[in-house]
């Protein structure tokens, strides 16, 4: 029965794909038929020039490429071609007050730099993948795999580069595998280093984005500016098109790795790699406790969670999935004071001074008012992704 069961959730993952790979041009309405006529484009840093070297979407084994960090034939198809999935080139977005397609418990990935608050609704984010953006004059690609269900987001600059980014329509490690429009080398999604191709060894810089409730996300920046669905594309924002993905006891997707077995392939984690040293937090462990404390790469890390977040990938439509929550993971020192912290009905309280903290590390009440925590990069995964790319992390129970 339940081998059944992952069949057919395969044949309707190739389906997605495939149609995924059909795009086509639109309005950016939802399934409930609206469209946005608000939404505004924001300043972006000019990309560099195509060059004109070998490409790995065309050949992964040109002998000019130096050597690959992953085996070539472990880079698989997962059916649409390059940019089958549209990434978004010219994102729209809307000021908060604006957006009425989201409700308080969807999930939206966030970014913030230099006080410049974003979010990318997932329900968005589930079609494309991919948003090359700039925040802050910084030109960064923000990305989710729903196959990993993992969220990166990358500085585009590269030495004397700025590279932009699509979807490739491989896989590795049933994870998404990007390509720079610059010189369509290969670079891994979970890790943001270049595998394959002309740059091979390159790494990106990556930035905190943390996964978080619309309610959240709007009562902490109500200036912020979110990703419209103004996108270009026909798709049916809002619809889940991996329902049922999010089952722990169903198999990953195309994944022909050896699951490391100290969990279940879909246990959700928080991952957290500095220093070369790799931590895994069993989610269901983490909301246990609330708060747990860390010690990654000898520095001192607090990571937490708060109820109010669904799961994109469980029910049909991404606002009607189960309750996962929203995770947080930063450095708990505030003026080189060490914080210690516990979970309360109303956020996340420091024993310290009593000062009251939102679950994206701001204090929004008592003595520390307006202090802000550094976040740490972390992920929401599936373990038997974050097993698969870091095979000596530890986990915390």
């Amino acid at each position: 029965m339940r081998r059944n069961r992952i069949v057919a959730l395969a044949a309707a993952l190739a389906i997605v794909a495939g149609a995924c790979a059909s795009g086509g041009s639109g309005d950016g309405e939802s399934v409930d038929g609206g469209s946005e006529t608000t939404s505004m484009t924001v300043t972006q840093v000019t990309s560099s020039p195509s060059e004109d070297v070998p490409s790995a979407l065309d050949d992964r084994i040109d002998p000019s490429f130096p050597e690959p960090l992953v085996d070539p034939s472990e880079v698989v198809s997962g059916g649409p071609p390059p940019d089958g999935i549209p990434p978004i080139d010219e994102p729209r977005f809307l000021d908060v007050d604006d957006v009425d397609f989201l409700e308080d418990d969807e999930p939206v990935l966030f970014l913030e730099l230099e006080g410049e608050a974003r979010a990318y609704p997932m329900q968005v984010m589930i079609w494309h993948e991919i948003v090359n953006d700039t925040v802050a004059d910084v030109p960064v690609t923000v990305s989710y795999c729903p196959l990993c269900n993992t969220a990166v987001a990358y500085d585009r600059r590269l030495d004397d580069r700025v590279l932009d980014f699509g979807t490739s329509g491989l896989l590795f490690n049933s994870a998404l595998v990007m390509y720079d429009r610059q010189t369509e080398t290969l670079w891994s999604h979970f890790t943001g280093e270049a595998v394959i191709g002309h740059l091979t060894g390159a790494q990106l810089g990556l930035f905190p984005v943390a996964t978080v409730s619309w309610a959240d996300f709007r009562a902490s920046h109500p200036d912020g500016l979110v990703l419209s669905r103004d996108t270009g594309a026909d798709r049916d924002y809002g619809r889940n098109p991996y329902p049922g993905y999010d089952d722990v006891d169903t198999a990953p997707f195309m994944f022909d790795g050896e699951v490391d077995g100290r969990l279940a392939a879909k246990e959700r984690v928080l991952g957290i790699d500095r220093a070369d040293d790799p931590v895994a937090v069993r989610l269901d462990a983490l909301a246990d406790a609330g708060v747990i404390d860390l010690d990654v790469a000898g520095e001192p890390v607090v990571v937490w969670v708060e109820s109010g977040t669904a799961s994109a990938l469980d029910a049909g439509t991404v606002a009607d999935g189960r309750d996962v929550g929203a995770t947080g993971a930063f450095v708990p020192v505030v003026d080189g004071r060490r914080l210690d912290f516990t979970r309360t009905d109303d956020g996340f309280v420091d024993d310290e001074t009593g000062s009251r903290w939102d679950v994206l590390g701001r204090a929004v009440d008592g003595p520390l008012e307006g202090e802000q925590l550094d976040a740490v990069v972390h992920v929401d995964t599936f373990w038997f992704a974050w097993g698969a790319f870091q095979p000596d992390t530890r986990i915390v129970e």
